[in-house]
């Protein structure tokens, strides 16, 4: 990998080097670099692009991470990944697109990410979205993700967008049997003219199944979001959605909570709220020495972690 490529891996999987374990680093549409293990195996499709990664029951403390990486100007990809894993597993599956763009052409990345998840296994999944690069061609990545959860089973989401994407429309779609649980934390900030839409819809199909969908955005500039989450109880169950964001200079948030209950026991909250930073959060930083930028940049730091 050349020098933006590893700037690029360091800022979506956090690696200043190949990892341990099993690992699918994709760079400018071909595979870069593979490895499995005796628990996971990661096979490439035959029919469209795309990998199967297949996690044996009972595995536990392993990580897969499959990065994507694009330095191509004018490269547009579609990729289907495969998630089999395994009764009673523990694992961690790190994921991201980075997308360096120094040319005049769109580069687009489009990835479907489908889930199968065991019976009592428990899966960390982060995926983070990236952009550089001082060209004038969009970066655009429109990611899909489905989740089938099985019973007992847990998926934690990390789901990160913080700078340098033109263009996103990020698509979740899950389905919770018995006992499931997912939680997602979503991170998004949007600046200049970009545009991004998040799009949740999850059902509630198992007995004692649960939902918790966060999702935490900045707008600045001129840039626009748009927040849709659906959640619908279709069993006893408990679901929460909830939309907080931070509204600077021309920037425009809409924030769509949907919830529907078809079961009596259907326990659902939905929340949102966009605002500006407060004057006195801000004030009350100038006085520990900060410029009003400075405490501008703090506060929107503090409020993504």
């Amino acid at each position: 990998m050349d020098s933006i490529q590893k700037e690029l891996l360091e800022a979506v999987a956090g690696l200043h080097e190949i990892p341990a374990g099993a690992y699918n680093i994709r760079a400018n549409g071909e595979s870069a670099a593979r490895n499995t293990t005796a628990n996971i195996d990661i096979v490439s499709k035959t029919d469209v692009s795309g990998i199967d990664i297949k996690i044996k029951a009972g595995t536990k403390k392993e990580s897969v991470h499959i990065p994507v990486l694009l330095s191509q100007s004018g490269l547009e990809e579609m990729v289907y990944n495969d998630f089999y894993i395994g009764d009673d597993c523990d694992v961690v599956i790190v994921a991201g697109c980075g997308i360096h763009n120094g040319g005049d052409a769109a580069s687009r990345h489009d990835g479907i990410h489908r889930f199968f998840v065991g019976k009592n296994a428990h899966v960390k999944y982060v995926e983070k979205h990236y952009g550089s690069g001082d060209g004038k061609g969009e970066r655009i990545m429109n990611p899909q993700t489905e989740v089938d959860l099985g019973e007992n089973s847990e998926m934690e989401m990390e789901m990160v967008q913080i700078k340098g994407v033109d263009s996103t429309v990020r698509t979740t779609k899950a389905s919770l049997k018995k006992g499931a649980k997912l939680v997602v934390i979503e991170r998004l900030m949007t600046h200049g003219n970009q545009r991004a839409e998040s799009k949740f819809d999850v059902d509630l199909n198992g007995v004692d199944s649960s939902a918790n969908i966060i999702s935490r955005a900045v707008a600045r500039d001129n840039s626009v979001q748009i927040f849709k989450s659906v959640i619908n109880g279709n069993a006893k169950c408990s679901g929460h959605t909830e939309c907080d964001a931070i509204i600077m200079d021309n920037a425009n948030i809409s924030a769509i909570p949907e919830i529907t209950a078809n079961n009596p026991d259907a326990a659902l909250i939905h929340e949102a709220a966009i605002g500006k930073i407060a004057g006195e959060q801000i004030i009350k930083l100038m006085t520990l020495g900060l410029t009003e930028k400075e405490a501008e940049e703090e506060i929107v730091n503090g409020f993504l972690k």
